[in-house]
């Protein structure tokens, strides 16, 4: 089977952390998921200095764009900073031709600088939104959420969001199950939404109630079947729903509505790929009642039908 060719873009002073991000995701051959061909490549001659202290050998150049299928451009060193034209080009080029090209971070202030967003909703890093909004008033920026999916174009939040960026990304191009596969060996979280909120004030349970409903969240997602809305849950976790609504935004980035279709479409995508349900009756399994609803909210999530989705990924999991 032809391997995914994928590109990262890497420079001196580069962050290891940034540039690990897809290297671990699509560099490393994770048991049960897809392959890729991944190139790290650089304009820059000699070995590269990192943010750490120690220097890279990256031995392709800005040729490998030509090829990739994907582009990613870790966070950039410097906001200030233009990147060479020829790297700009370079993406443009790759996007022209049908290449998905992604930013993680600061990376979307090179994609901004190449034009690619304009007309387009992105975000970065929260610290720098001011700063981006400014330079790049031609972009819709959203500083508040995880990452954004503008179709062959994404942009991701600081740091650990660029991890869900490319377990997004992942799960587009191979599934579900193959997504939360290479989740679990990094032990990390299968799938946060993109909308969901950068920074939470208080991520893990912090008072007797927030316990209470880490507990109640575990008991929906084993039950997503049931017609769960904010008062039942508000009602189950003993709270008032002002009360609940403001526990789950600080426990989970999102809201009520947010959360449960995320939940929702996770559980059908992976029914989806791993059983012969009928889709009526995946419909009812992960609570959108109807096959109607399955299917609209798979278009207006997912881009694409639930037949067109186990078509794609319903026999990797076999594979």
């Amino acid at each position: 089977m032809n391997r995914l060719p994928v590109a990262v873009l890497a420079y001196q002073r580069i962050s290891p952390f940034h540039l690990s991000v897809p290297c671990v995701v699509f560099g490393e051959r994770h048991q049960g998921a897809p392959a890729f061909a991944l190139q790290v490549c650089a304009w820059e001659d000699g070995p590269l200095a990192t943010t750490a202290g120690f220097s890279l050998n990256v031995e392709q150049g800005l040729e490998a764009l030509a090829t990739a299928r994907v582009v990613i451009v870790p966070s950039w060193r410097d906001p200030a900073e233009r990147p060479p034209q020829a790297v700009l080009d370079a993406l443009v080029a790759a996007h022209r031709r049908g290449a998905q090209v992604v930013g993680l971070c600061l990376g979307a202030y090179v994609l901004a600088e190449a034009g690619l967003l304009d007309g387009r909703r992105a975000t970065t890093h929260w610290e720098f939104a001011a700063d981006f909004a400014r330079r790049y008033p031609a972009v819709t920026l959203d500083p508040g959420v995880l990452y954004v999916d503008e179709g062959n174009l994404l942009t991701s939040a600081g740091t650990a969001a660029g991890i869900d960026a490319c377990l997004h990304l992942l799960r587009q191009r191979c599934g579900a199950t193959a997504a939360n596969r290479v989740a679990r060996r990094l032990v990390t979280p299968p799938h946060r939404q993109g909308g969901q909120a950068q920074y939470i004030p208080q991520p893990l349970p912090a008072s007797a109630g927030d316990s209470r409903l880490a507990a109640l969240l575990d008991r929906v997602r084993a039950s997503l079947e049931q017609p769960h809305d904010l008062n039942s849950l508000a009602a189950q976790a003993l709270m008032s729903r002002r009360t609940f609504t403001r526990h789950f935004r600080q426990l989970t980035g999102a809201t009520v509505g947010q959360w449960l279709l995320g939940e929702r479409l996770g559980l059908a995508q992976r029914l989806l790929e791993s059983t012969d349900h009928g889709i009526e009756r995946i419909a009812q399994l992960a609570g959108f009642g109807s096959p109607e609803a399955l299917r609209l909210h798979f278009r207006r999530s997912l881009g694409v039908s639930p037949s067109q989705w186990r078509q794609s990924f319903g026999a990797r999991d076999g594979a």
